[in-house]
């Protein structure tokens, strides 16, 4: 019987036969928690691995990529002699990713994923194969894996063969920081490459954990910049002298989307205490980037929110092929690797948090406008200063980066393995896309609230809310307020940091 779900016990994660939650591996990978197996995951891989290697001996029938060839090669048989060197093979082969390396927090993700997939007891390798991810995790020894060569669909095949290399005392690996060949580092510490047996090669390279490790990492991200662009704008909102009146609970009652309606109560509590908000106003109305908030940055919630449903199905689920029930005497050669649930999750996210930028662009935009008693380009002597001028470039350029990016690639397919694999998910693409997209959404709203700050300082002596006025205190710390042209690079990359930082909560 699956395990209760698995808790960090001093300072250690346990893995049991439950999927991870995305709370649970940001807590493992975000402050490097090392791993373990719980009780009723080493009987599952054991028993797995077991039940296999007793049917080899009982029967030569064939069984995909156990004693068969791989992809259109299925219909070749194996030797039992060989079985060994096929699956050693099949990983070097399959090794031929391109590109550049891929962040150390997604390998990470990747060895702690690899491990969930297998201690659900459902891919038949040895527990010393599980066991060696899980001591490269925990002694940090990070595979050098490339963002490129994965189509998504038999798993991430190119990533994951290069996850896998150093087991084999192959590939390249970072290990206290430098880069260094794998059998160096198994050298010192002490460990001998391991021999794969029937079906590992095939287990370790056949799987979703490139891809998820993506969606998962980006998944919590974009849930922690739709908090930022509330507040963000909030700030904006009091700076460009807006309204509150289209935040009213009454509005969102009758358009009853829940993301609309956690938004509009956030800008409440945000604004509330402000002399700026309740002040009386010129104006009937806003621009739809302000009036509009809760309905735009409402939807991207709700978006997140269906990507984040995905992932943790994604993280209770087992995605190599073949897929061994021992308990029903069946191994099984199916398309759980196939990355399309994922895929299209990415690129659903890759909209929702780019549409995050897209109007925080434009509250910029009418921030440095000259409108509502602020200087054009928030500087006391526009002309001889050019203030804020070209930051909203900088942001209008991450924008059109990222609609380009937002063309889904869910709907790309393209055969493989001469014919075989006929129809691929892109969801690798997908993800590295979405990578793009979600740090330059960080880089727009670190634009958008150097801005904002830099407006409100125009308003006094009016207030804005308490926290909000907190918060700006904080920013003025790090980032001060611009009275004459300077070198902005250095003040954005300032912002940046401090919205990198700032507590969400």
């Amino acid at each position: 019987m699956p395990s209760n779900k698995p808790k960090a016990i001093t300072g250690m994660h346990v893995i049991g036969t439950i999927g991870l939650k995305l709370d649970e591996l940001d807590v493992i990978v975000s402050e490097r928690r090392p791993i373990a197996l719980a009780k009723d995951a080493v009987a599952a891989v054991k028993r797995s691995h077991a039940y296999l290697s007793d049917r080899l001996k009982k029967s030569d029938a064939p069984i995909y990529g156990v004693n068969t060839g791989f992809g259109s090669l299925y219909d070749k048989s194996i030797a039992k002699k060989d079985l060994a060197q096929l699956q050693k093979n099949l990983v070097m082969s399959h090794a031929c990713g391109s590109g550049d390396p891929v962040p150390d927090m997604i390998v990470r993700a990747m060895l702690v994923l690899k491990v969930q997939n297998m201690a659900f007891g459902h891919s038949a390798v040895a527990l010393s194969t599980v066991q060696r991810f899980i001591d490269m995790h925990n002694a940090d020894l990070l595979p050098v894996v490339y963002e490129r060569g994965s189509l998504g669909a038999s798993g991430d095949l190119a990533p994951l063969a290069h996850l896998c290399l150093p087991l084999l005392g192959l590939g390249e690996v970072v290990w206290k920081g430098k880069r260094m060949p794998a059998a160096k580092a198994l050298k010192a510490l002490g460990w001998k490459p391991l021999e794969l047996g029937p079906k590992e090669g095939l287990a370790l390279l056949n799987g979703t954990q490139f891809m998820n490790s993506y969606a998962s990492l980006l998944a919590l991200k974009a849930a922690r910049l739709a908090d930022l662009a509330d507040i963000i704008a909030a700030v904006s909102l009091d700076a460009y002298d807006g309204r509150i009146e289209p935040f009213h609970p009454s509005v969102h009652a009758v358009r009853p989307h829940p993301g609309q309606a956690v938004v509009a109560g956030r800008m409440r509590d945000l604004l509330a205490g402000s002399t700026l908000i309740t002040r009386k106003k010129a104006h009937v109305q806003d621009p739809y980037s302000f009036r509009c908030i809760p309905q735009v940055h409402g939807a991207s919630r709700d978006a997140i929110a269906y990507v984040e449903r995905v992932v943790e199905r994604e993280l209770e689920a087992v995605t190599d092929n073949p897929t061994v029930f021992d308990d029903e005497d069946l191994v099984v050669s199916a398309g759980n690797f196939h990355g399309q649930p994922l895929a299209l999750a990415l690129d659903f996210l890759a909209i929702a948090v780019a549409e995050l930028g897209s109007i925080s662009e434009r509250r910029t935009y009418k921030l440095i406008g000259g409108q509502r008693g602020l200087p054009a380009y928030l500087v006391a002597e526009p002309g001889i200063n050019s203030g804020f001028m070209i930051p909203q470039y900088t942001a209008a350029s991450l924008v059109s980066a990222n609609k380009q990016r937002c063309m889904p690639n869910s709907v790309d397919t393209i055969d493989s393995s001469n014919g075989q694999e006929d129809h691929v998910s892109m969801g690798a693409a997908a993800a590295i896309k979405t990578w793009q997209v979600v740090h330059d959404v960080e880089r727009i709203l670190a634009i958008e609230l150097f801005a904002a700050a830099q407006a409100l300082e125009f308003r006094r002596p009016a207030k804005s809310s308490g926290r909000l006025e907190s918060l700006v205190a904080t920013f003025r710390e790090r980032v001060p307020f611009v009275k004459q042209d300077v070198v902005m690079h250095e003040q954005m990359e300032a912002a940046l940091a401090f919205v990198r930082s700032l507590p969400v909560a």
